[in-house]
């Protein structure tokens, strides 16, 4: 099917157009809303700084002066073994951290003292990874935290520490229900990201998980006093909504993903809610979904008061190589030709920025569609176009040849086995379609920006991206849904275990259990690093990119468990029964004839190693001109400490920009704090860490003084490629996880725990 990219749609272009300008006239004259904009920019009550998600800061006691003066004001540690990707809020002199085995913490801002702790027995590992959001009634006398836990939004005071009874049931609403699908058949929702606040609404999206089957990404604005639903927006349109023709009839029955995972932004002024969605589900065949895929892989804008459409474009049409779109939507304000412009700049896997008119959804810039290659998979049909923005310029590398492979960390051998390989695999662009022979995904699945890497300076028009040149090798393959019924009966524990290992797991863990971390965790070891309670909840209720398998329990479960304390017991694979499985393991519901009869797989493929630096770097963007202002290679890569172009290999970093000309960003691996001028990209300061450190640093002023706070939480050198004896391996030695605060000095550093 042709796009309807543009405003709405192009059939209907002169008449959305008029009607997108009369929403917003509307919207805008209902004024501001919410206490987070009395302060503009000072404050960090909520995610990334504050409702439009900038991660920028106007303090600026801290400054190019006096930076490198920069001492520990307090550390505080949490005493667990977890790796956060947390961003601190605070509210007045209140920090909220995540510690204590995945607690919701309060801190005295100013000392890192404990003030109290929450967390829900009988919830499963929390799943509010990356931040929570933070209300506060209009006469200040209550302040409410809300964040996702497993498959429910639970909602606490924010002053105390206790559960608000009187949100949903219990402090909780289920996120399953209202999907248009029996919420006990649900096996994915949750969210690492928080949702935005706006009024006494929280908008909150949802991650669905990756395979067949996903519940749709569909998001909703709760009643943040009561729990009651307001308004839904369907990511997989249903009949009679925009959208519903670029997919196959019903496809809202069985058909997920679109979710909004990522951090979202919002024109408070105007009341405009900007969501990024990522690709439908399976992410890299849609034989099940044949058609564009609205609202998949788009930047959405909507009424934030009703969730009607105002406007949206389709970065990726009918994904096929987990494109998301999860970088949180820049909102700044440019000179272009000639008039003030406010835009919403939109950071992607595939390496482009694009910029829209934020009322419109004009482009800034043309964006061309262009003839992308066909699919060659049976029952595939790759979209025939895609969107390339003419400006500004990629930030990322979008191709990867045999002249890319990395001289400074292969061997020689290492070398020439990757030019082979690269030179025998179908090689055709950014868009390569998967194939059922090895294809080269660049930027890859994990390449490009991926969530909380971008950010921006609202005023100077200028947005910085963090991204990664990461490329990927994909190979599709026949393969069924996993089922029980594959299992064989009458096998010891540890041989059942690798059984389900082989049916469930292996798929994405690899046949040595090693994953490819960060995006697919290592197993190796996982017992006596998790325990087998956090296993069992994982697996039950499922955690980032994994779904649940809530089927596998009792000895199922315990087997498997056995098996991955005790792999040596089983160092065989174990053959598999066959039979009927197209009853057992269908994905789809009662009703709906499956659209295809062959499921396609492939794993993720990601081969940082592969190429040559920089792997990742740090892009300036002057959006008064569309060019890039500065582009610098992020962090150093310990795996070529001589070369002089290295950078991280797999950022998971987001920064923070400062009214101080600064931005501050920590590298995962290394284990470095910088500080680079926001004008020229270059280096003023840095320390070292105790420990590697993932997520955003957060700045705020308590008492007169500016502070600047990030976790500290990863075992450095985790992320290094696992196969080259060369590189350094893993530090097996205790890690002092916790938060780090900093500032200009005054008093001496303080330590709580």
């Amino acid at each position: 099917m042709r796009p309807k990219n543009r405003f709405i749609s192009s059939c209907e272009d002169q008449i959305s157009r008029r009607r997108a300008l009369l929403i917003a006239a509307a919207v805008f004259s209902l004024g501001a809303v919410g206490g987070a904009q009395q302060h503009p920019y000072t404050t960090w009550q909520e995610y990334e700084g504050g409702p439009a998600g900038a991660d920028y800061s106007a303090l600026a006691q801290i400054n190019r002066s006096n930076v490198n003066q920069l001492r520990v004001a307090w550390k505080y540690v949490t005493g667990d073994n977890v790796a956060y990707e947390f961003n601190p809020l605070v509210s007045g002199n209140m920090m909220i951290v995540m510690a204590k085995n995945s607690s919701i913490v309060a801190l005295d801002a100013s000392t890192g003292k404990e003030l109290w702790t929450y967390r829900d027995p009988k919830a499963p590992p929390r799943t509010a990874a990356r931040g929570i959001s933070f209300w506060e009634s209009n006469d200040g006398h209550e302040q409410r935290l809300l964040f996702p836990v497993g498959y429910y939004l639970e909602e606490i005071d924010a002053r105390t520490g206790g559960l608000v009874s009187s949100f949903g049931e219990q402090g909780k609403v289920d996120l399953r229900a209202g999907l248009g699908r029996d919420p006990n058949t649900i096996r994915h929702i949750a969210s690492g990201s928080p949702g935005v606040v706006f009024g006494n609404l929280i908008i909150e999206g949802s991650s669905t998980g990756e395979d067949y089957g996903s519940p749709p990404g569909d998001v909703r604005a709760y009643n943040v006093e009561s729990g009651a639903l307001i308004w839904t927006f369907h990511m997989v349109p249903h009949p009679g909504e925009v959208g519903y023709d670029t997919w196959p009839p019903n496809a809202w029955r069985y058909s997920g993903g679109a979710d909004a995972w990522g951090g979202m932004a919002v024109d408070i002024k105007r009341g405009i809610v900007y969501i990024p969605t990522a690709a439908p589900k399976n992410e890299f065949y849609g034989g099940d979904r044949r058609g564009n895929n609205l609202f998949s892989d788009c930047l959405v804008a909507l009424n934030a008061r009703t969730g009607k459409l105002i406007w949206y474009f389709q970065f990726v049409h009918h994904d096929i190589w987990d494109f998301d779109a999860s970088a949180t939507p820049q909102l700044v304000t440019v000179t272009h030709d000639g008039r003030r412009v406010d835009v919403v700049a939109e950071a992607g896997k595939t390496g482009f920025l694009y910029v829209f008119d934020r009322q419109t959804g004009r482009p800034l810039w043309p964006i061309e569609e262009r003839k992308a290659p066909p699919s060659r998979v049976p029952g595939e049909v790759a979209a025939a176009t895609q969107p390339f923005p003419t400006a500004p310029p990629p930030f990322a590398r979008q191709s990867f040849t045999a002249n890319d492979v990395d001289p400074n960390v292969l061997s020689a051998a290492d070398q020439a086995a990757w030019r082979r390989r690269i030179e025998k695999a179908v090689n055709l662009g950014i868009f390569t379609p998967p194939e059922e022979t090895e294809t080269v995904e660049m930027p890859g699945n994990r390449g490009g920006a991926n969530v909380g890497m971008s950010a921006g300076d609202p005023a100077k028009g200028v947005v910085y991206v963090i991204s990664a040149d990461l490329p990927g090798i994909l190979k599709m393959e026949r393969q069924r849904p996993p089922s029980l019924f594959a299992i064989p009966h009458n096998l010891p524990p540890a041989q059942t275990g690798r059984a389900v290992y082989q049916e469930f797991c292996q798929r994405c863990h690899g046949p040595g259990r090693q994953g490819t971390p960060p995006a697919i965790p290592s197993l190796v070891d996982a017992p006596a690093q998790l325990g087998p309670t956090v296993i069992s909840s994982v697996v039950d209720n499922g955690m980032g990119n994994m779904p649940a398998f809530s089927d596998l329990t009792g000895s199922l479960l315990d087997d498997l468990i056995e098996y991955l304390r005790h792999p040596d017991e089983a160092p065989k694979p174990v053959k598999l029964q066959s039979g009927a499985y197209a009853a057992t393991a269908s994905p789809y519901p009662a009703g709906v004839n499956a659209p295809i009869t062959d499921f396609y797989y492939t794993p993720y493929g990601l081969v940082p190693e592969a190429i040559k630096p920089p792997w990742s770097t740090i892009t300036a963007y002057d959006l008064n001109k569309g060019k890039i202002q500065w582009q610098i290679p992020f962090g150093k890569a310990p795996q070529a400490p001589d070369v002089p172009d290295s950078s991280i290999m797999e950022p998971r970093n987001g920064m923070v920009v400062t009214g101080g000309g600064l931005i501050f960003a920590a590298t995962l691996d290394e284990g470095k704090l910088r500080a680079y001028d926001s004008t020229t990209g270059q280096v003023l300061w840095s320390t070292d860490l105790p420990a590697a450190s993932e997520g955003t640093p957060a700045v705020y002023e308590e008492q007169g003084r500016e502070y600047l706070v990030l976790p500290v939480c990863t075992v450095k050198g985790t992320n290094l490629p696992r196969d080259r004896s060369a590189i350094p391996q893993p530090e097996t030695h205790p890690v002092e996880r916790g938060y780090i605060a900093f500032a200009l000095p005054a008093a001496p550093a303080t330590q709580h725990k």
